[in-house]
């Protein structure tokens, strides 16, 4: 099957933030919104897909701005007149046109374009994703609770808040205060001696911190240690792995499957924290996991705070390849609203994986054209 694609559209899709999480700050006189960029791709064949960029600015280079601007005078222009369905073709003229830095350049909007190219094929095609990928994994996914508590009195608050929405796991954001760290897990632990817990230090931790941190927290039965030094050290990472106090995850880091390839070859990791969002979309996220099950490397997942189409791709993905662990995807915590016909469902801490064609669910194109604020 072959066609051609004809238009790219972008329209922003901010959703209201219901609680305080470090990477939706705001003025303190404006109310926090997550802002988003829908992608709308049509082809001559009358095809449509949607997908979903997720910038983050206060995590990375990538904002709203940037990531529509980027699409509107330099990616859509160029998709147009290519088939849809050459996903190689297309991903070279991305490459060509933003070109990468130390890895993919502008990873976090290109998946937004990778998102709509393949909702928009599968659709054509009459395929799920499971269908199309050829696996058949989980049908829904257990979601994690993110704590990202300032002090002792909120981490017993967010513990309590959890449990009467039905959520029994943890992911815990640390990295600035490593005492503090060590307090607040004990805390968790002892308030919820069963739940699965990870800490995530978004590269918060200098190594000597990190080396005295981890048997620490291995000694309260954290599960993982994701992200705990900047993405470039790469020397203080080979030494955290040889002192296996604690399995170490990459996220930041993990942009495509070379990033993948040399870290591991240098022996710089335990497994990954997988985010579609993060490393260009499903098409490469396929990629990584793949090579993931070939070397028997840990599989954990979270997000961006993922709303709607970018949410649902998660899924997908986590779904098809059989995620074992609560995954760290917390929009049903933090956001309200939807763009979609019918929101993904998510009853307690329980994601249910979308079934339909393409992306699996239904965007709400007269919402989102009525709601539009100028950017």
């Amino acid at each position: 099957m072959t066609s051609r694609i004809v238009s790219v559209e972008t329209f922003p899709a901010r959703y209201p933030v219901s609680g305080r999480f470090k990477f939706l700050a705001s003025s303190a006189s404006a109310r926090p919104t997550r802002d988003t960029v829908m992608v709308k791709i049509c082809d001559d064949a009358r095809n449509i897909g949607w997908g979903q960029c997720v910038p983050s600015p206060t995590w990375s280079y990538e904002t709203f701005e940037s990531v529509r601007t980027t699409i509107d005078r330099h990616l859509g222009p160029v998709l147009i007149g290519l088939d849809p369905f050459d996903s190689d073709g297309v991903w070279r003229m991305l490459n060509r046109t933003i070109a990468p830095s130390f890895s993919t350049g502008q990873p976090i909007c290109k998946a937004g374009i990778d998102l709509a190219l393949f909702d928009l094929t599968g659709r054509a095609l009459q395929q799920t994703a499971a269908e199309r990928w050829k696996r058949r994994g989980r049908k829904a996914i257990t979601l994690s609770w993110t704590v990202d508590a300032r002090s002792m009195d909120e981490v017993g608050n967010t513990v309590a808040e959890a449990q009467q929405r039905g959520f029994h796991n943890f992911n815990v954001k640390v990295g600035a205060d490593a005492a503090f760290d060590v307090e607040m897990c004990a805390a968790l632990r002892r308030l919820a001696p069963e739940a699965f817990l990870c800490v995530d230090a978004n590269g918060g931790y200098d190594l000597a911190t990190a080396l005295a941190v981890a048997p620490k927290f291995a000694d309260l039965g954290i599960r993982g240690l994701e992200q705990p030094l900047p993405a470039n050290h790469l020397i203080g990472y080979r030494e955290l792995r040889r002192q296996r106090a604690l399995p170490i995850l990459m996220d930041e880091g993990i942009v495509s499957l070379a990033d993948l390839e040399t870290f591991h070859q240098l022996d710089l990791l335990d497994g990954v924290a997988m985010k579609v969002s993060r490393c260009c979309g499903l098409t490469e996220a396929c990629r990584i996991l793949e090579y993931m099950r070939q070397h028997d490397l840990l599989f954990f997942a979270s997000g961006l705070t993922d709303p709607d189409l970018s949410v649902a791709a998660s899924l997908l993905l986590f779904g098809a390849y059989d995620l074992r662990h609560p995954a760290a995807l917390n929009a049903p915590q933090l956001l309200s609203g939807t763009f979609l016909q019918r929101a993904v469902a998510v009853a307690g801490d329980q994601a249910i994986v979308p079934l339909g064609t393409g992306l699996g669910v239904e965007v709400n194109e007269a919402k989102l054209r009525a709601e539009q604020i100028a950017p």
